[in-house]
């Protein structure tokens, strides 16, 4: 597919993710890629100890990452928070990790929130959390074992250990929300906005 042809700079993917990147390809969204460093675990702790929801800890790592990867024009920051009941899981540390989360989110229903922040010129000027549900099979031990005999160690980077795009599909007995916010982008709202904006799509 074409690019988009604009005025406008193109946009800055503050995110090494290759599905984001991907997914604004396929729509035809110019950009490039601008990963940056925040501490995650640190800026989420203090929103928690705070009150803050798991939707507001989403939108306030996106707005982190897009504020630090800003170098004028338009930039995209974008962050996943998985929240099962009252607690919010992060990308697991190593197999036995990933092991654990599945164990934990086998036969329960959890909540994707999926926050994009747009920067423009050290400000943002727009921003949106999409939502999923997520419900999980009930699992053994035996199938965790087996999923991650062939996920790991691909779904390390991965919040939950799972990626429901591709094997990780059949961990799952019902998804009810916005698809592209479980693969980490609400890519329609994204789009709408950059419509607005005067991009035109080839």
């Amino acid at each position: 597919m074409d690019k988009i042809f604009v005025d406008l700079p193109r946009l800055t993917l503050a995110s090494a993710s290759h599905i984001r990147s991907q997914l604004l390809d396929q729509l035809g969204i110019a950009h490039h890629q601008r990963p940056v460093r925040i501490d995650e675990a640190a800026i989420r702790d203090a929103l928690l100890q705070d009150g803050a929801t798991p939707r507001d800890i989403a939108d306030a790592l996106a707005e982190f990452k897009a504020r630090k990867a800003d170098q004028g024009g338009l930039t995209l920051g974008c962050d996943q928070i998985l929240s099962l009941k009252t607690d919010i899981f992060a990308k697991p540390s190593d197999r036995q990790d990933a092991q654990d989360q599945l164990s934990r989110l086998s036969g329960q229903t959890h909540h994707l929130y999926s926050a994009a922040v747009i920067h423009e010129d050290g400000a943002p000027v727009w921003r949106h959390v999409g939502h999923a549900r997520m419900t999980m099979h009930k699992l053994t031990s035996d199938e965790i074992e087996s999923y991650l005999d062939q996920a790991w160690p691909t779904v390390q980077g991965s919040v939950g250990a799972y990626q429901a795009e591709a094997l990780g599909a059949r961990l799952f007995s019902r998804i009810d929300g916005d698809w592209f916010s479980v693969l980490g982008l609400p890519l329609l709202e994204i789009s709408s906005y950059l419509r607005l904006r005067g991009w035109r799509f080839s």
